[in-house]
């Protein structure tokens, strides 16, 4: 008889607590386990053999009417005997995976479990994780087959911590009523369960259980299914702590839009997930060297330890454990319901971004902002999930897209970052610079929209009813600039051959790209280039990675339903003064201090315009990349920037001996060629190196931009050795 086998187990179970003496031998040692499997095997067996599906058995109807759940919890919290509590989880997880009938909708089922869940978050790093986490997978698998079981499980605080909790409207399935009603009778003080037909054995069991009363329950009841996961995540053993975070990810993405509603409403799932965040943050150093954190790569939540051959530094260990669990952030918002993603970035916005970042990037001390911006543009580098990225946007650049005023009032995060650009620490501007680097390689429209495009709507920097320049020297205005007097004219800078016409609103063909590059590679005079005595050859060595950048950046901005051409002027339209706003004026003021800045600021300032030229948008096209539109008056694009620092170069190098030599050697230790050592005029010479590279660099831009492709169209790679 399975029913009086099941009993008899049970009540072997019992007796061992009438009759053992010995307080100190292991539960392993005793005869529960041998009896709980016993149990276990029953149960699976009698359904297995019941032929009316979804009926409860005898053993299974015997389980849940004497609360033998309820009574193990209790065993397990005692602890007694020794290693009780991961017999208890042991079973509780094997019965929910191996009985196919649904259990969980039952009082006397998820109460306990409950309980369970509350007894293994109040121990972190017990010996029961590893059994904690097969039980938090069992319920995460049923939830995810069930996600109405969410609610039953979560809402431990409302079913254990009221009095009377069976007189509540609890939502349960019409064939479980009955046993809810049978339930009734014991929720009022659910301390001491009875044993059927064994009140002297109930009193010895009693004896080792710890008391419970409701105020207990209701004081706990904060510790649920959501932070005994968050507990398992933070586990010293890697295996528990990525089973736990594999777990809870499989909770967020519920089907259910109302259970992914009440995740968000009525659990402490996103803000304990955020809360996670900040510790790890304030748990690092206050001062972070910016190169250790660019160097730290690799980092996932999967593998949130660095790796050991890379070279140690202080704080190493929480600052990879930091950027695992922004990774496991971002990828939760990733594969999260709709609801609970958007939730979650919200979050981190406000509690994370707003209140514990942003104070960092404000702050008046020099390490604290060199720390959290590298810091952020580590998180940028990682950062994937749309949600996310939207709400990093916002917080970064603000939400204004109308065009800037010189005397604005800008959104107060963009104008300090912008600011930080032109600091007067070269590390702060460095690092701003490739955060904002980092940023222009995000799929988010509203970043270059913010930064540039906004400014450039309606074309306001080409002259109104300018005629259209004829030639080369027509569009440099040389006569019109200050830098080109007839002195410097007759120093020997002159174009080397004189263009055919320029075509003015379009390009049509190779004429057009020719001179366009020429243009650039026309800017350096002879007497400062240096490449060609290395054997260096031209603006070609950049062509084949500027394609490769150019088509990546193409396929980003596929979607975003930008215009082929400009757009025509119209005469109608009130003519605006143009500005080109604060990002672009930072940029074209440190490129026209380029003779003056140390090497290593200079490669960052190009290679963020860089960045921006290769957007495929035609009034970036025009702008930045084409030397003959006719600029409205006070206005600079990067190519008169340029023109401007070659004509302050020209007069410089009257004034440097063997300038030509000088040059040369310095190119030679910039490639490794030669020893480092220290010349006069170092941080010039270095930046004529920079200038002339820069200037080949925008050349080959400018080769594989023109004519303006359609950035929607599929872009096949080209052959290898020609573009």
């Amino acid at each position: 008889d399975l029913l009086q086998a099941f009993v008899e187990h049970w009540k072997g179970i019992t007796n061992y607590y009438i009759e053992t003496t010995d307080e100190n031998t292991p539960a392993k040692k005793t005869d529960i386990p041998w009896r709980l499997k016993q149990m276990l095997d029953i149960l699976v067996y009698e359904e297995q053999q019941q032929v009316a599906v979804g009926e409860a058995g005898p053993c299974l109807e015997y389980l849940l009417q004497h609360k033998i759940l309820e009574t193990l919890c209790t065993l397990g919290k005692a602890e007694y005997p020794p290693g009780m509590r991961q017999q208890v989880f042991q079973f509780f997880s094997k019965v929910l995976a191996q009985v196919q009938h649904p259990l969980l909708h039952y009082l006397s089922v998820h109460r306990p479990v409950q309980k369970l869940l509350r007894l293994g978050g109040t121990a972190p790093g017990s010996v029961t994780e590893k059994e904690e986490v097969q039980f938090t997978t069992v319920l995460c698998s049923k939830i995810q087959q069930d996600p109405e079981l969410l609610a039953y499980i979560l809402e431990g605080k409302k079913i254990v911590g009221r009095k009377k909790a069976c007189r509540e409207p609890t939502p349960l399935p019409k064939d479980t009523a009955s046993h809810r009603d049978k339930d009734c009778s014991h929720d009022g003080a659910p301390a001491r369960p009875q044993l059927d037909g064994e009140p002297c054995g109930a009193q010895a069991l009693n004896s080792h259980m710890p008391a419970e009363t409701e105020e207990l329950d209701g004081g706990t009841a904060e510790s649920n299914l959501i932070t005994s996961l968050l507990g398992l995540c933070q586990s010293k053993k890697s295996r528990v702590a990525l089973k736990a975070q594999e777990n809870l990810l499989l909770l967020v993405s519920v089907a259910s839009p109302a259970a992914a509603t009440y995740l968000v409403q009525s659990s402490p799932c996103c803000p304990a997930i955020v809360q996670h965040l900040c510790q790890l943050y304030r748990s690092m150093p206050v001062f972070l060297d910016p190169a250790d954190i660019a160097a730290l790569e690799g980092i996932s939540w999967r593998l949130p330890s660095a790796p050991s051959d890379e070279a140690s530094f202080p704080g190493k260990e929480a600052l990879a454990a930091f950027l695992g669990w922004f990774d496991y952030c971002d990828h939760l918002i990733t594969e999260a319901h709709t609801v609970v993603a958007d939730a979650l970035a919200k979050a981190v916005a406000e509690k994370f971004f707003m209140e514990t970042l942003q104070p960092q990037l404000l702050h008046v001390s020099e390490q604290s902002i060199l720390t959290s911006t590298a810091l952020l543009t580590a998180m940028l580098r990682q950062l994937r999930s749309p949600a996310l990225l939207r709400e990093a946007v916002a917080f970064l650049l603000g939400t204004d897209r109308q065009p800037e005023a010189p005397r604005d009032n800008p959104h107060a995060l963009s104008a300090h970052l912008i600011g930080h650009c032109d600091h007067l620490s070269d590390e702060i501007s460095i690092a701003t610079l490739r955060l904002f680097e980092e940023l222009l390689q995000k799929p988010h429209e509203g970043i270059i929209r913010s930064l540039v495009l906004r400014n450039l709507e309606g074309r306001p920097y080409v002259a109104w009813g300018s005629p259209e320049p004829e030639s080369y020297e027509d569009t440099l205005d040389l006569e019109e600039d200050p830098y080109f007097t007839d002195s410097f004219l007759d120093s020997g800078f002159q174009p080397r051959a004189k263009p055919r016409l320029a075509p003015a609103t379009s390009y049509d063909g190779k004429t057009a790209v020719t001179e366009i590059v020429n243009s650039f590679l026309c800017l350096v005079p002879e007497e400062a280039k240096t490449s060609a005595f290395l054997e260096e050859t031209g603006y070609d060595t950049y062509v084949h990675d500027a394609y490769g950048l150019f088509q990546e950046c193409s396929s980003r901005v596929a979607s975003w339903g930008w215009p082929l051409t400009p757009t025509p002027l119209d005469p109608h339209e009130p003519e605006r003064p143009f500005f080109e706003g604060h990002f672009l004026r930072v940029l074209f003021d440190r490129m026209s201090r380029i003779l003056d800045q140390p090497y290593s600021l200079n490669l960052q300032v190009t290679s963020v315009l860089s960045r921006l030229a290769l957007f495929p948008h035609p009034h970036i096209h025009e702008y930045l990349l084409d030397p003959y539109i006719s600029l409205a008056p006070g206005c600079r694009s990067l190519f008169s920037v340029l023109v401007r620092v070659i004509g302050d170069l020209m007069q410089r190098i009257q004034r440097v001996p063997q300038f030509p030599g000088k040059l040369l050697l310095v190119r030679k230790q910039l490639t490794g060629q030669a020893p480092g050592e220290q010349l006069d005029h170092q941080t010039l010479l270095q930046g004529v190196v920079v200038l002339e590279e820069f200037c080949k660099e925008l050349a080959a831009i400018a080769f594989v931009k023109f004519p303006p492709r359609d950035p929607r169209q599929n872009l096949s790679p080209a052959p290898e050795g020609q573009v």
